[in-house]
């Protein structure tokens, strides 16, 4: 059984090009290499050992969200880890004029919840922007742009008195029927609103990121237009069930999750899900034979093994670290493993 590997030097170049060192790797079998560990600490990672392989990341300082036992000390912390995941729907491309909004149940009144004001884009959200909606629909806390309806008026001429009356008639009813949902996040992606446009949209198991939402991902099949009414707002949460995501009909994306870090990193896979789709159904029929004939799906039963692995919350939440780690530097932070605490 090879356990390690170690290095050896070589010159690459070409004729119109200097030499230049490369590192290379070879292998070595147990008799030059014996690996050994007296404790988990110590352990020297060897191959087929899972035990070994998998020490690390059952911690659970490192696999879940850090707890408080101050509720506004809770809040602080998860007001700015919101406003981060807003600066990475920016750098996703997210952001589609005033399309889109992430909402944070508050620890403080867990029957409200924090959000991005309307209008103003993702990539310009700080802590101090996001305002706090109550139950009922009123903004009760937040920064300057608190009420979200300067100038707007509806077809008939009347004026919208209320806030984002979209993110309220969603949000609102999914963290009423899911208390497990702490984030969720909607947004109108371009590759999300081209499956949710297909005649039959959905996701197909093409590759392991796809196994993340094995019969973990509902569809609402139809759309009535913006959704401004309770009603819609009810009929969406009782689509989505118990699932981490939907695919809203001609609409577009929504995940729930129980931490910031695991919606965004579902969120961002879920849309790059339905880009590799697009590509291979694309890549196939212009093969001909049409999209399905030559795009090879992943079995039932492999598919429910890899959900088993990477659809947990713990997996959601170390998926999203690396990508608040980017997003730290906008605000002038490098935390340890972008989990927004100690520093580096």
């Amino acid at each position: 059984m090879q356990t390690l590997c170690g290095r050896a030097g070589l010159a690459l170049g070409s004729s119109d090009s200097p030499l230049r060192p490369v590192t290379v790797f070879h292998s070595f079998g147990d008799a030059d290499y014996a690996a050994t560990a007296t404790s988990k600490n110590d352990a020297v990672f060897k191959s087929g050992d899972p035990e070994c392989a998998l020490a690390e990341i059952s911690d659970p300082e490192v696999t879940r969200p850090p707890a408080f036992s101050d509720p506004y000390e809770a809040r602080g912390y998860l007001k700015h880890r919101l406003a981060i995941a807003c600066r990475i729907f920016a750098q996703f491309g997210f952001a589609e004029g005033i399309a889109g909004h992430i909402t944070l149940r508050d620890p403080v009144d867990p029957t409200s919840f924090w959000v991005n004001p309307f209008g103003l884009h993702f990539s310009q959200i700080r802590d101090e922007d996001l305002i706090l909606v109550s139950e009922s629909g009123c903004v009760i806390d937040g920064g300057r742009n608190r009420r979200l309806n300067h100038g707007m008026k509806t077809t008939k001429g009347s004026p919208l008195t209320t806030s984002n009356k979209a993110a309220y008639a969603i949000h609102a009813e999914l963290h009423r029927a899911r208390p497990d949902v702490n984030c969720a996040a909607h947004a109108h992606t371009m590759h999300g609103r081209a499956i949710c446009s297909r005649a039959r949209p959905g996701l197909r198991m093409l590759t392991q990121d796809f196994c993340v939402f094995w019969r973990d991902l509902a569809l609402h099949p139809s759309f009535a237009g913006v959704v401004l009414a309770a009603d819609e707002g009810r009929a969406i949460a009782s689509a989505l069930g118990g699932r981490k995501a939907a695919l809203l009909a001609s609409h577009g994306l929504l995940v729930a999750g129980a931490s910031v870090e695991a919606t965004v990193a579902w969120f961002v896979l879920l849309e790059r899900c339905c880009q590799v789709q697009l590509l291979a159904e694309a890549a196939a029929a212009g093969q001909g034979g049409g999209a399905d004939a030559a795009v090879v799906e992943i079995g039932d039963e492999e598919a429910r093994a890899t959900w088993e692995v990477m659809g947990s919350p713990e997996h959601g939440y170390l998926m999203g670290l690396p990508l608040f780690q980017v997003a730290e530097r906008e605000f002038g932070e490098e935390t340890y493993l972008g989990r927004g605490l100690e520093k580096r």
